[in-house]
């Protein structure tokens, strides 16, 4: 035997293996023909005994230690007389012994025409190939292994089921590709992993899988394999109505979001650390609270895996993985489906502009650059502390988009909102003179990241028709919401972070000063078609010093109440779709900090329980009159009937819908000055009834009398034929419905 070893082994690639850099562990383990009969070899550091078997674990064959002390066992057989099934007894002490069948005996499950895709990057599921996958082979149960890492001089599967030994499992590369892959036999759901990289400088890196459905959760850091393919979802027509919806008919649906951050929504209060309800517990109570309210979608932040609670979720670690603080990808899975049982929609806010530098992720995954940009002007962002992704990459590219398409079909998410797309967009974002690299044309424009964006949009168009793409994008870059075959990035949505922030610092000042700063108020209708934009107040609005909502509205306790009642009024009257930041719906008085629950007990007090029951009013509205949001887009929709009493800082306007009927005028005071025999110009004559005041004393106001219905007189007023007269209750809004007669 010992003659037939010495003259199959390749002794170079034996030593390879010993000192644990060989990346093609295939060649020299496993089952081999040579010449007329077969070698066995087997690698088993610490291992005394190495006994072959058939599947039944009969007809033993027992190897023989190559070099003493080395770990390699093996056996030359006469004939050809053994199959790839077979079992492996490993004995390491008398009490001690493992059967398994053997990993090296098992085909790859990657093709080159994978491959081949991958390196192009339009692998769009390419999350089934790499990762982690439980998987049966030739009736063998274990899971299939595979990782990128081009850089990488050998790569290993360690885990709680090899005692994290380098040694035990060696992966092999494919082709050219980088890709290095393995199937162990036995390894189930469940099992913790992290792959072991050998760098070219001689470093060993412990990295948690790119690809894993799942981790443990934080402080620790390791994958754990799961499998998505068990959970029997329910949304079958819900999916499929949604594949038939188009841009075009979503910008003319309602959407009301409730923006939220599950994990600070609400918490147990059992004393543990963090007090966080599972996804399954949070499902029945987020719906029940979200239906009730009229919200039409939600919108949840920090759902992909992360290291840092403070991070919000917006630097992530584990892409493919809904993070375990909240239980498991099933459970993930079943929130998404019961909330499209209930009819509402899921957007998931998604980060591809940055990742962390923790150890464990993406950065120098195999010793070198390789999910970043080598260089460091175009690969990091010096005041974020965070890496940037190499979009110019093609399997960085593939990386991401199959990300995207990994949430909206694998667990039915109905929308993506991309975090930091401005970031993304421009070389010199964040960055001073000195710390950024301008394009081949000397610009400032990211030409791989706009490519990116093209890409991507369409692909999701193609592929998760009707799911929504949503900008989170700050600056006037043009064409954000336009399809890419009209020359845009082709987002379905555009957040209005313009609008955000004038009408804020408008809302803030004492109303003394407003009247000098109207164009704060007035001048987003300036470029309100030129994207389609959502309304949007949002957490970042409601935290590091910035106040909470009510907080932000200036005065006494009662013109705060009144203030944000009018600055919501006036939004949902605005053009654009709706979003508002839990908490501040009943007027959280605290700002918002992801280590607390909301402060429900505020809806114990009259004025917070009233707002909560004006927003519940205004979603009720919004969804019942079709003029709030079938022209979001269309100069059809909105129309000013007083824009320019900066004085007096009163704005009205009208909305239209579909058709003349149930056309809606909105009356807005932006003072604590009541005004009666308040003059209106209206487009039309007829009947005017009131709908909503958020003067009303159910929302906490004053109650300011006006007849429930006025009629129109032929008075010209305001550059209108018609006016009507009304008493004007101070830092209010109030809507009329009316339908149009000329």
């Amino acid at each position: 035997m010992q003659e037939k070893m010495d003259q199959w082994i390749n002794w170079v690639e034996f030593d390879e293996l010993l000192a644990g850099c060989h990346n093609a562990p295939h060649n020299i383990l496993g089952l081999h023909q040579f010449g007329k009969g077969q070698v066995f070899t087997v690698y088993r550091p610490e291992a005394q005994r190495v006994i072959v078997t058939d599947a039944k674990g009969e007809n033993e064959l027992e190897l023989e230690e190559v070099e003493p002390g080395s770990g390699f066992f093996g056996y030359y057989v006469d004939g050809e007389n053994y199959t790839s099934d077979y079992q492996l007894r490993i004995c390491y002490g008398e009490n001690d012994v493992v059967v398994t069948h053997d990993p090296y005996s098992f085909s790859p499950q990657i093709t080159s025409a994978d491959l081949y895709v991958f390196a192009e990057g339009k692998h769009y599921e390419i999350y089934k190939k790499l990762g982690a996958h439980p998987m049966t082979i030739n009736g063998i149960k274990g899971t299939y292994f595979a990782v990128w890492a081009p850089h990488a001089r050998a790569v290993s599967v360690v885990g709680d089921f090899n005692m994290w030994d380098g040694r035990l499992h060696l992966m092999r590369t494919l082709e050219v590709s980088g890709v290095y892959e393995l199937f162990i036999p036995g390894v189930g759901e469940g099992a913790v992993y992290k792959f072991q990289i050998l760098t070219r400088k001689g470093e060993l890196l412990m990295k948690a899988d790119p690809y894993a459905n799942s981790a443990e959760l934080r402080p620790n850091n390791a994958s754990v394999v799961a499998d998505l393919t068990r959970y029997q979802w329910k949304d079958t027509k819900w999916m499929a109505a949604r594949r038939k919806e188009t841009r075009e008919t979503l910008r003319k649906e309602p959407m009301a979001i409730y923006e939220m951050h599950i994990g600070s929504w609400k918490k147990k209060d059992d004393g543990t650390e963090d007090g966080f309800y599972n996804y399954r517990e949070l499902a029945p109570m987020i719906a029940d609270y979200v239906l009730d309210m009229g919200y039409t979608h939600i919108e949840l932040m920090g759902i992909a895996e992360h290291p840092f609670d403070g991070s919000w979720g917006y630097q992530v670690t584990g892409y493919y993985a809904p993070t375990k603080r909240y239980g498991t990808p099933e459970d993930f899975m079943y929130f998404v489906d019961y909330m499209h049982g209930k009819g509402i929609h899921v957007i998931l806010d998604w980060v591809p502009a940055h990742f962390p530098k923790d150890a464990h992720g993406l950065g120098n995954f195999d010793g070198q650059p390789l999910y970043e940009h080598p260089d460091k002007r175009r690969g990091e962002h010096p005041h974020w502390g965070t890496y940037i992704f190499n979009y110019g990459k093609k399997e960085v590219e593939n990386f991401l988009l199959a990300n995207g398409l990994f949430w909206l079909n694998e667990f039915h998410v109905d929308g993506l909102r991309v975090d930091a797309v401005a970031s993304m967009l421009y070389l010199d974002y964040g960055k001073n003179d000195g710390e950024w690299l301008p394009n081949k044309d000397g610009g400032n424009e990211n030409y791989d990241a706009i490519e990116f964006f093209h890409h991507m949009n369409a692909q999701c168009e193609e592929r998760a028709p009707g799911a929504m793409m949503i900008a989170e994008e700050s600056t006037a870059w043009a064409g954000v919401s336009s399809p890419v075959a009209l020359g845009g990035l082709g987002f379905t949505f555009k957040w209005n972070m313009g609008w955000m922030n004038d009408f804020l610092e408008y809302m803030s000042m004492d109303p003394l000063f407003r009247s000098g700063n109207h164009h704060r108020l007035t001048f987003s209708m300036q470029y309100a078609y030129s994207e389609n934009f959502i309304q949007v107040l949002s957490h970042d609005e409601v935290v590091h010093g910035k106040c909470s909502m009510i907080n932000k509205m200036p005065g006494l306790e009662d013109d705060k109440f009144a203030s944000l009642r009018t600055a919501y009024g006036f939004m949902y009257g605005h053009p654009g779709k709706k979003l508002l930041f839990m908490g501040q719906e009943f007027a959280q008085l605290r700002e918002w900090s992801e280590e607390r629950s909301l402060d429900w007990e505020l809806l114990g007090e009259k004025q917070h329980k009233a707002m909560q029951s004006y927003v519940r009013e205004l979603n009720v509205l919004y969804q019942k009159y079709e003029a709030l949001y079938i022209n979001d887009y269309d100069v059809m929709g909105f129309e000013w009937m007083s824009v320019d009493n900066a004085e007096q800082s009163v704005v009205s306007f009208v909305r239209r819908g579909a058709s003349k009927r149930n056309q809606l005028l909105f009356v807005c005071n932006f003072t604590p000055i009541q005004r009666d025999k308040f003059l209106v110009g209206v487009p039309s004559q007829g009947r005017y009834t009131m709908l909503l005041s958020s003067d009303e004393k159910r929302f906490g106001g004053n109650g300011i009398a006006n007849a429930k219905t006025l009629t129109a007189k032929k008075k010209a007023y305001d550059g209108q034929k018609y006016s009507i007269m009304m008493n004007l209750p101070p830092l209010s809004v109030t809507v009329y419905r009316f339908d149009y007669k000329g």
